[in-house]
């Protein structure tokens, strides 16, 4: 039972405090921003550079190393958005829709800032005394390097876009109605539609005179 209780606290927290609900979720998935960065580092493929002058240069300009250390970093960042997403629709509720979504665009946002530093920190203090110590034609095994700086919002869009997608397939019920038999919105008696329409003067709803 602790399940379900905990989670009828968490859901009547957060109704309360609509606001608060992006602000957690935007500091989980920030906290996740750099174990997404380490398996980042861990998973690129290998570029090789060439020391010249002191200088590190790809030792194979037109190979895709570069292009799939990029490619890796959208793909972690992606799936992780995704999770998050879902994790945020299936956590929320429709009063919290607004915050979830802010708080899920500016978390996935730096949360992917943090995976990209912290993945370009692994060996980089190596990397960079092998460049200035090497003699040229060294060729030095690279650190994972962002270059293409726009990946940066490949959390935040997949987590919105996520969440969006949920909303539209999965079409939470309407504030009040629970989808059980009872009471539910106040037009509603024993789950039942209640015909509100007002009686002429004299008369009632069907028609007759009274």
């Amino acid at each position: 039972m602790r399940g379900p209780a905990g989670r009828l606290l968490a859901v009547r927290f957060f109704a309360a405090r609509p606001w608060a609900a992006g602000v957690v979720i935007a500091a989980i998935m920030t906290l996740l921003g750099p174990l997404a960065g380490l398996l980042w580092a861990v998973t690129v493929p290998e570029v090789t550079y060439v020391i010249v002058q002191g200088e590190a240069l790809l030792a194979d300009p037109e190979g895709q190393g570069p292009i799939g250390v990029d490619a890796r970093f959208a793909l972690v960042c992606a799936v992780a958005g995704l999770l998050c997403g879902a994790a945020a629709y299936r956590a929320g509720g429709r009063r919290n829709d607004i915050a979830l979504l802010l708080g899920l665009a500016l978390g996935g946002c730096a949360a992917a800032l943090l995976a990209w530093r912290t993945g370009h920190a692994i060996g980089l203090a190596d990397f960079q005394e092998a460049v200035r110590t090497a003699p040229d034609r060294t060729t030095v095994t690279g650190v994972a390097e962002l270059r293409a700086k726009g990946l940066l919002v490949s959390w935040a869009l997949p987590a919105v876009a996520a969440y969006a997608l949920l909303e539209l397939v999965v079409k939470r019920l309407p504030a009040g109605d629970r989808g059980e038999p009872g009471a539910g919105e106040p037009d509603e008696v024993g789950g039942h539609q209640l015909d509100l329409q007002s009686a002429p003067a004299g008369r009632d709803v069907d028609g007759g005179e009274r």
